[in-house]
C-alpha cells in the first residue's frame, strides 16, 4: 500500500465523529476516586492489597507462580471448581483466569438475546462479589472486560470484588461481541475503563493484554508483535497513566522464542516488567493425550527456566491435556497443575546447566526491530493525521485499520514488494510458519484433479464466527490456488453479515470456522437468515463444533444437530468434504 493510500484510508476512518479523549480520561479518573477495591480471600491469606503487590514479593523471592484458566457453564459450577482446586494436593494455584461467556462484553440489557457461548454469566452483584470469596486463589478477569461495550461497568464491578488485574486490551482490536457494531462506543468504554485503572494505579491495578489474543495472533513477524507491545504500552501508560501487563505464549511453540519473549517483555517494559501470565502452547496439541503430556512438560520447562533467569512475575499455565479437544473438566485442570509442579522440580535441578543465550539473542533482535516498528507507527500515523495524544482517536484508527495494513505499513523487515505484507520477515511467528506448513500439507488434496475441477471457477465466501482466524487464512490460500474466486470476510462475523455478503457476491458456497461453544446457536441463526433469501446455499461448518447447554457443566458436541439443519459439518479438512461441497454447488 502506498502511503497516499494509507493516508486516505486513515482519513476515511477519521471521518467518523469521535469524542475527544481528555474528558473521557477525566471522567474515568473521577470514577476511580469513588471506587473501593474489595479484598479477596487470597489477599487476606497473603497479607497483600493487590495481585501486583504479591507479584513483586514473588519476584523478590524468585518464587514461581501458577495460573489456571477456568470457565464452566455457570458461575455456581465455576465457583465450586475453584474450591475443589484449592483443596487439591501436590500443587498450589496462585491465580485463576475466569473465562466468561462472550455475552458479558455486551451491555447488560442485550445479553439475554445474544447467542450463548462457553463460560459463566455473572448476573447479579452477589455473583460479582463472590468471585474473590470462592477460594483463596486470586481471580484474574481478562476476557470480555476492558475493550468491550460494557468495559466500564464490568471494570467497576471487578474492582469492587477485589480483582486488580483486568483485561484484555488486545481483544479490543480483534474481538467483537455478538450482534454489536458500534465501535465508537466500544472505544470510549475502553478509554474510560483504562483511565479508571490509571486512577487506581497506586493501588496496584494492572491492565492486562494478551498479545496473541489480538493482532499479535494475526501478524506474521515477531518484530511486529514487539512493536505492537511498545505501542500498547505508549497508549496505556503514557496517554492514560495505567500500568500495563503483557501476556504471550499461546501461539508460540519454539522453546527459544518462549523463553526469549520473557526477556523481550522485560526489555520492552524497561526492566520494570510485571507480567500477568505466560499462556500455554495451544498450537501443538493433538488428539493424543500422551503426546500432549509431553508437549505441556516441554513448554513448562522452558517457561520456568525463563522465570528463574529473569523473574517478571508471569504466572505459568499448565494446560489440561484435553485443551485442544474440548473445555477441560476440574479433574483435568487439577492433573495439569500436578504436572506443572513436577516440571518445576525438574527445572530447579537442571537450571545451572542450561544455556539461555539463544533466547537472549532472540529478545535483543526482536526488541531492536520492534522499536523500529513502534517508531515507524508513531511517525506514520501522525503524518496520516492521527492525533497521537488522543487515545480515542488512536485506538479507533488502529482497530479499523486491521493487522495486515499495520504490518504492511510499519513492518521492520527489508522491503520486498513480492511478499504479501511487503516486507521480508525478521523472525516469523510460529503460528505463521505452522499455517504455511498446513498449506503445504493440504495442497495436494486441493490440487487433485477431481477436487480442483469442483472448486475451480466457483465463488466461495470464507469467514469465522469468532476470533480464531488462521484456519480460514489457510483455506483462503488453498481455495484460491485451486482456482476459486474467494471472498474473505474474516473473523468475528455475525450470521446476518455472512448472509448479506453471500447474497451480495452471489457465492456458490460458504466455508465457516467456529470454536467458542456456540456452534448450534450460530447455525440456527444462520439458518433463519438463509431462509429469507437463499435457503439452499451450501455451507460447511468446521472447527470445534460444540455448544454451551443448560444444566451441562461442559459444552456438548452438536455436529449431528448442525447436519440436521442442512449444513455440512466436520472438524477436519477431508476430500469427502470437498466432494460434498462440490456436489451441493453442482
Amino acid at each position: 500500500m502506498k502511503f497516499s493510500d494509507f493516508e486516505k484510508l486513515t482519513q476515511e476512518i477519521l471521518a467518523q465523529e469521535l469524542p475527544p479523549g481528555n474528558p473521557i480520561i477525566s471522567r474515568g479518573r473521577a470514577t476511580a476516586r469513588e471506587i473501593k477495591i474489595g479484598r479477596t480471600l487470597f489477599m487476606d491469606k497473603h497479607g497483600v492489597s493487590s495481585e501486583a503487590e504479591y507479584k513483586q514479593l514473588c519476584i523478590r523471592d524468585k518464587k514461581i507462580t501458577f495460573h489456571a484458566h477456568i470457565g464452566l457453564n455457570s458461575w455456581a459450577a465455576t465457583a465450586d471448581a475453584l474450591k475443589k482446586l484449592d483443596a487439591g494436593s501436590g500443587f498450589k494455584i496462585d491465580r485463576a483466569g475466569i473465562c466468561m461467556d462472550r455475552r458479558m462484553g455486551l451491555p447488560q440489557s442485550l445479553r439475554r438475546n445474544a447467542p450463548a457461548e462457553t463460560g459463566p454469566m455473572l448476573t447479579s452483584t452477589e455473583d460479582w462479589l463472590s468471585i474473590g470469596q470462592a477460594a483463596p486463589i486470586q481471580p484474574h478477569m481478562g476476557d470480555f472486560m476492558i475493550g468491550f461495550p460494557s468495559g466500564v461497568s464490568n471494570t467497576i464491578l471487578a474492582l469492587g470484588a477485589g480483582v486488580t488485574t483486568i483485561g484484555n486490551l488486545s481483544q479490543f482490536f480483534s474481538h467483537e461481541v455478538p450482534n454489536w457494531k458500534d465501535h465508537v462506543t466500544t472505544t470510549v468504554e475502553t478509554v474510560e475503563a483504562i483511565s479508571i485503572m490509571g486512577g487506581l494505579r497506586h493501588r496496584g491495578t494492572l491492565v492486562h493484554s494478551y498479545l496473541e489474543d489480538g493482532y499479535g495472533a494475526l501478524f506474521y513477524d515477531c518484530a511486529t508483535i514487539a512493536g505492537w507491545a511498545f505501542l500498547e504500552k505508549y497508549i496505556v501508560e503514557t496517554l492514560m497513566g495505567a500500568k500495563l501487563t503483557h501476556c504471550i505464549g499461546g501461539l508460540t511453540c519454539d522453546p527459544v522464542k518462549r523463553a526469549g519473549w520473557v526477556f523481550a517483555l522485560d526489555m520492552i517494559h524497561n526492566h520494570d516488567c510485571l507480567g500477568s501470565m505466560i499462556y500455554g502452547d495451544t498450537i501443538s496439541f493433538t488428539q493424543n493425550l500422551i503426546v500432549n503430556a509431553g508437549l505441556v512438560s516441554e513448554y513448562l520447562l522452558w517457561d520456568i527456566l525463563a522465570q528463574m533467569a529473569c523473574p517478571t512475575g508471569h504466572a505459568l499455565l499448565p494446560l489440561p491435556l484435553t485443551e485442544g479437544v474440548r473445555i477441560p473438566s476440574v479433574q483435568e485442570i487439577e492433573e495439569a497443575q500436578q504436572l506443572g509442579n513436577r516440571v518445576l522440580q525438574t527445572a530447579q535441578r537442571i537450571f545451572d546447566h542450561v544455556d539461555l543465550t539463544p533466547s537472549r539473542l532472540f529478545a535483543k533482535r526482536v526488541v531492536t526491530k520492534g522499536q523500529l516498528v513502534f517508531e515507524n507507527a508513531l511517525a506514520g500515523l501522525k503524518e496520516a493525521g492521527v492525533k497521537m495524544d488522543d487515545p480515542v482517536e488512536l485506538l479507533f484508527v488502529l482497530k479499523k485499520m486491521g493487522p495486515a495494513v499495520f504490518e504492511e505499513m510499519f513492518g521492520a523487515g527489508t522491503e520486498n514488494l513480492k511478499n504479501v505484507r511487503k516486507h521480508d520477515l525478521v523472525i516469523p511467528t510460529d503460528v505463521f510458519e505452522m499455517s504455511q506448513k498446513s498449506i503445504e500439507t493440504h495442497r495436494s488434496l486441493f490440487m487433485e484433479p477431481a477436487n480442483r475441477q469442483m472448486i475451480s471457477g466457483k465463488k466461495l465466501l470464507i469467514a469465522s464466527t469468532d476470533v480464531h482466524e488462521h484456519a480460514i487464512l489457510v483455506l483462503n490460500q488453498l481455495c484460491k490456488e485451486a482456482g476459486a474466486r474467494v471472498y474473505y470476510l474474516g473473523a468475528e462475523k455475525n450470521p446476518d453479515e455472512v448472509v448479506a455478503e453471500a447474497v451480495k457476491h452471489k457465492v456458490d458456497g460458504v466455508l465457516l470456522s467456529t470454536h467458542n461453544g456456540m456452534a448450534l446457536d450460530y447455525a440456527s441463526r444462520l439458518k433463519q437468515e438463509l431462509e429469507k433469501c437463499c435457503p439452499k446455499l451450501p455451507i460447511i461448518f468446521g472447527g470445534i463444533l460444540n455448544q454451551k447447554m443448560e444444566n451441562c457443566e461442559l459444552p456438548v458436541d452438536v455436529s449431528f444437530n448442525i447436519k440436521k439443519l442442512g449444513f455440512i459439518a466436520s472438524g477436519r479438512l477431508q476430500a469427502n468434504l470437498i466432494g460434498q461441497l462440490g456436489n451441493k454447488i453442482e
